[in-house]
């Protein structure tokens, strides 16, 4: 086979027994914590919605290390939004939240990193908010760990400190739409694969960063992740 031009490398994300997990789509769940829903102007548990970023927005962070991503063009306004991430192993489609567990793979630590000024202007337009979720570097996440080393996670404190400062705090149990219920639901809208990962949410206290700023994310069992904002 020829190609116009050589293709990209395949998008992976390192795992903590030294593999690498390679990354096909990246889905998030908006509003999946119920005072993060309510600093946002919405309230109670509404149907869960889902949207998307390219692969290529993964910036994966090794163990130990300290990540780096650009402050991105168009924005005065760049926020931090710290997640569980659910690594699929085995796809399906329709997937009963009481089977869901079977197809996943492993869990890490991940940033939606949001344009909130672009994003609120496409609110108020009703037009797709892409531009303010899916560019470039929007998706860092840190080592990935197989679920059969961490067995399911339910439950579990989540936090992230910007410069040492504590900015959010909750816990996994808090999830308005649990991991399983949240597979159920996007398997009944896409064909989930081997190698999706799923953003599943954040907690309450997001704000913006700027050049310079550390933002250090963890999760129990999971250990932390640690981005600088270049």
């Amino acid at each position: 086979m020829t190609y116009v031009f050589n293709p990209a490398p395949t998008v992976v994300v390192p795992t903590h027994d030294g593999r690498e997990f390679p990354v096909h789509r990246v889905y998030c769940v908006g509003r999946n914590y119920v005072e993060h829903a309510q600093e946002m102007g919405f309230s109670g548990r509404e149907p869960p919605f889902f949207f998307l970023k390219p692969a290529d927005a993964v910036v994966a962070v090794a163990e130990g290390q300290t990540g780096v991503i650009e402050y991105p063009s168009l924005t005065k306004n760049l926020h931090h939004e710290i997640e569980l991430v659910v690594a699929i192993g085995t796809g399906g489609r329709n997937i009963k939240a009481a089977d869901a567990a079977k197809h996943i793979w492993g869990y890490g630590i991940g940033l939606d990193m949001t344009r909130r000024d672009l994003q609120g202007e496409m609110k108020k337009q009703g037009r797709p908010w892409c531009i303010g979720k899916a560019f470039e570097q929007s998706a860092p996440i840190g080592v990935l760990r197989a679920k059969s080393a961490t067995g399911e996670l339910l439950k579990g404190a989540i936090t992230l400190k910007v410069n040492g400062e504590l900015r959010q705090k909750g816990d996994l149990s808090q999830l308005i739409w649990s991991v399983n219920e949240t597979i159920e639901h996007l398997s009944n809208a896409w064909t989930l694969q081997s190698g999706d990962l799923i953003y599943t949410g954040t907690p309450a206290g997001v704000a913006a960063v700027a050049s310079g700023d550390v933002m250090e994310g963890a999760i129990d069992g999971l250990g932390t992740l640690k981005v600088r904002v270049g």
